[in-house]
């Protein structure tokens, strides 16, 4: 990598794949060549950073690629990410997944390898280093930042919920898709006159259980900011299905919602690299207690229940409009801060208009649904009114 020009770009995606990823590293690659950089695709997020092997003679092919026009022009049309992603946390690495050669070095049940991740982007030359991520992903990159590596991050994540800004790639596309599977199940629950549960991601914040509620995709939502009563949702669906004319109504319930009283439901203890334990039967408990409690508010007879995850059904196939468009937005505002030397910063959309942040805001704070002016707790779904002057999705954390 010693033939740079005008610098060496390195760039990566981490956490969960969503459409817009391949958009925003062509965006990136095309911006940067053209400028006179080189760019270098670090493979599976932050796991390929720590697997490097700084031996000139070594294959790191399965670690980093470089990137060029023809590369990033087969790929940034289609969803997913062609350079991989993983869990990856390199300040917490446990000892069965130090990487071969590191072993000797890092003997601890959990070992910070950030030490190796810096003399990894000396080895390759990288100047600049863009991650493309959710807080997770970012926070590391908060950390490089504070170690002294040139860090421009993107947000990327369809829950939708990194702090400062307004758009994270892949959340256009997730509301979209969950739309369409709605409206294609309500087929479905109207033959059988049943209620439907769509079980929709949302670990911590419930904007994409909101939005498709909100754009009629849905009677009701329930969402981690606010713990629901179980008998009052029965209550309401049960009142939506009966004054439909076909006789079904549909709640979305976000992953990390949770009943009055009760805590998140995981599938298991084990946890990723970064402590998340695995989410998973909220839906089932819901759609189990809602059938159980439907004859009390229903003179007696009980209703069906039709539960479905919607899971990686809204994060696969192609971009929509959006996520084809803010990727490549956001890549070129990353380039533009590389050219004029600034580093340190989230690129962002604030009130519908591009800009960039101190980065650090991605660990000073948190976004959540704002849920006392965007959602109805008796009602249990948004508030459908002041739109005025808010932004393209309406809700922000501010």
């Amino acid at each position: 990598m010693a033939d740079k020009k005008r610098g060496v770009i390195g760039i990566l995606t981490g956490g969960g794949d969503v459409p817009g990823l391949n958009p925003a590293i062509r965006a990136v690659t095309i911006r940067a060549l053209r400028e006179g950089f080189q760019v270098i695709g670090i493979r599976r997020g932050w796991g390929g950073m720590i697997d490097i092997v700084r031996d000139p003679q070594a294959d790191n092919s399965a670690n980093y690629q470089a990137l060029t026009e023809e590369v990033v022009n087969r790929a940034g049309r289609t969803g997913g990410t062609f350079l991989h992603t993983s869990r990856t946390n390199p300040t917490k690495v446990k000892k069965e997944n130090v990487p071969p050669h590191l072993q000797e070095k890092y003997k601890k049940d959990v070992n910070d390898l950030t030490p190796e991740v810096l003399k990894n982007l000396d080895f390759l030359g990288i100047d600049y280093i863009i991650p493309i991520g959710g807080d997770d992903t970012l926070s590391f990159g908060v950390r490089l930042y504070q170690e002294g590596a040139k860090v421009i991050a993107i947000p990327k994540t369809m829950d939708n919920d990194v702090p400062g800004t307004d758009y994270c790639i892949g959340f256009s596309t997730c509301v979209t898709r969950t739309i369409e599977l709605a409206n294609s199940l309500r087929t479905v629950a109207g033959s059988h006159e049943r209620i439907m549960a769509l079980e929709v991601f949302g670990r911590y914040a419930g904007f994409t259980a909101m939005l498709p509620t909100m754009a009629g995709a849905a009677n009701r939502c329930v969402i981690p900011e606010h713990k629901f009563n179980i008998d009052r949702l029965t209550e309401l669906l049960v009142y939506d299905r009966n004054r439909n004319p076909s006789q079904y109504a549909v709640v979305m319930v976000s992953e990390g919602a949770m009943f009055e009283g009760g805590e998140m439901v995981f599938q298991d203890k084990t946890t990723d690299a970064f402590g998340h334990a695995k989410l998973g039967g909220i839906g089932d408990l819901v759609s189990a207690r809602i059938q159980e409690l439907t004859a009390k508010y229903n003179n007696g007879k009980p209703i069906n229940i039709i539960h479905q995850k919607l899971g990686y059904m809204v994060r696969c196939g192609d971009p929509d409009a959006i996520d084809a468009i803010v990727p490549m937005a956001y890549g070129n505002l990353a380039l533009d801060l590389i050219i004029d030397r600034i580093h340190g910063r989230l690129v962002v959309l604030k009130n519908g208009r591009y800009d960039n942040i101190p980065l650090d805001v991605v660990t000073s704070s948190k976004k959540f649904v704002n849920v006392k002016r965007f959602y109805n707790t008796d009602r249990l779904r948004p508030q459908y009114e002041d739109f005025e002057m808010t932004p393209l999705f309406i809700m922000t954390s501010e």
